[in-house]
């Protein structure tokens, strides 16, 4: 399906540029519905983020075994209720986080000449990119993008990678190879939570370098009419886990919780840890991918970076059938390889968290 698809419907337009220019309104085809905007929900100050749970991952490695338990049970906690939380003392050098993000910010402000030999496609979505989804006439989101992949190693190709500036393919590999660690580390905490073995999860996305991982950033430009848009529309990852670095200066992510919008105020240097879609079939709905959108602002620009660890793209994803029998549970959800599944958004943009909702089996 999406393989088949060699062009985008219309002429891609970079949000940036729009920006630039100095326009006052924004185009039709990036104003949203009333009832996506910012504004049709009311708790999206950053005050309301106190409660998001925050994890300090090096009190897993203390000495103090009461102190590994609680941990444990705050990750549970947060993968059962919230389907996030932010990651603190996570081991990833925050010079080299800082240099990551840097870098990029560099990329998008180099001339729109350079930054187009690298435009993407929807065959694979690999490189610059400014939509989601082949929908001819669909409601756009204020964001242009660089999308690459990083594992399995067969389709990791660093020439499509930017070759300027000259630091940024030796940072991102270096900055890849670091977060793919603090992934394999949750993966084993998230099956003991569940209890399963502490690789189960790991071998059920196809283990080792057979991981799908990817990385995709995003850039934000200012937005003259930030109430009338979105920098992402709402939607849940279709995959396994997301870590995101947060721009450092400007907050942008919003989750829903109990049906209203909370913004995420980054704490410096940590990760944000989004659950997807396949912990949520593999858990049987014990663990929840979260919803999320990104809001703009009309006074700053601002870049994110999303790691995704995802499936290998060939391996049917269901839910964990020793869960089942321990829990007694129908399984809640029907199998589907990753590829098949993420499909759905590559044709059809970002809708909420339909696509997992589809899978649920009839009852």
């Amino acid at each position: 399906m999406v393989s088949a698809l060699q062009s985008w419907p219309e002429p891609v337009v970079r949000v940036q540029s729009l920006s630039d220019s100095g326009i006052n309104c924004i185009p039709d085809c990036y104003v949203k519905p009333i009832y996506d905007r910012p504004s049709s929900l009311d708790s999206n100050q950053p005050n309301n983020s106190n409660n998001i749970p925050v994890i300090d991952l090096a009190a897993l490695y203390s000495d103090d075994l009461s102190l590994r338990k609680t941990t444990m049970d705050l990750i549970s906690e947060a993968c059962r209720e919230w389907g996030f939380f932010q990651l603190i003392n996570h081991g990833v050098s925050h010079d080299l986080m800082a240099a990551t993000r840097r870098v990029w910010r560099e990329f998008f402000h180099l001339p729109l000449e350079v930054k187009q030999e690298y435009a993407n496609s929807p065959t694979t979505y690999e490189g610059y990119g400014s939509r989601l989804g082949v929908e001819k006439g669909a409601k756009l989101d204020w964001s242009d993008y660089f999308f690459l992949h990083f594992l399995p190693l067969h389709i990791r190709n660093q020439s499509k990678w930017p070759a300027h500036p000259q630091s940024c393919r030796e940072l991102v590999s270096k900055y890849n190879e670091e977060v793919v660690k603090v992934c394999g580390k949750l993966m084993k905490i998230f099956s003991l939570n569940l209890g399963l073995e502490e690789e189960y999860l790991e071998n059920a996305f196809g283990g080792g370098d057979q991981i799908g991982t990817s990385l995709r950033v995003n850039f934000y430009p200012k937005c003259p009419q930030p109430d009338l848009t979105l920098g992402i529309s709402p939607h849940s990852d279709p995959g396994g886990i997301t870590v995101l670095l947060q721009d450092d200066h400007v907050s942008g992510l919003q989750v829903r919780k109990d049906n209203a919008w909370l913004t995420v105020k980054p704490i410096p240097n940590a990760f944000i840890i989004n659950l997807a879609d396949q912990l949520q079939v593999v858990s049987n709905a014990q663990y929840k991918s979260v919803e999320h959108r990104v809001i703009v602002n009309s006074n700053q620009e601002r870049v994110s970076l999303a790691f995704f660890y995802n499936p290998r793209g060939d391996i049917l994803i269901e839910p964990a059938k020793q869960l089942l029998l321990t829990n007694n549970e129908a399984p809640r959800y029907q199998p589907m390889t990753f590829n098949e599944y993420r499909s759905f958004i590559r044709l059809n943009g970002l809708h909420g968290k339909s696509q997992v909702n589809s899978l649920k089996s009839p009852r």
